[in-house]
């Protein structure tokens, strides 16, 4: 537990952060997840389009990597590709 006034207050925002990027991070692989398992190639194709603003705003705000991000974005892609063909 820190003793000096200021990293009691960085420790609390730490574990409010912790809290709200937890909750970002579930929505997004829930997104991921849902342009996976699609029925069909128009609802693959909706859920990536919603899947794929997620990760912009992910890795604008470096909750992910931008790098992975790009690399999921690619790899949802080829999956809703490889539907279609």
């Amino acid at each position: 537990m820190p003793n000096i006034k200021s990293s009691k207050k960085r420790m609390e925002l730490s574990r409010k952060y912790n809290v709200v990027n937890r909750k970002k991070r579930s929505t997004l692989r829930t997104a991921m997840k849902k342009v996976r398992h699609a029925e069909s190639i128009e609802d693959a194709r909706a859920n990536l389009e919603r899947a794929v603003a997620l990760l912009d705003r992910a890795a604008t705000k470096r909750l992910v990597h931008p790098n992975k991000a790009a690399r999921l974005k690619s790899q949802l892609q080829q999956h809703v590709n490889g539907l279609a063909g």
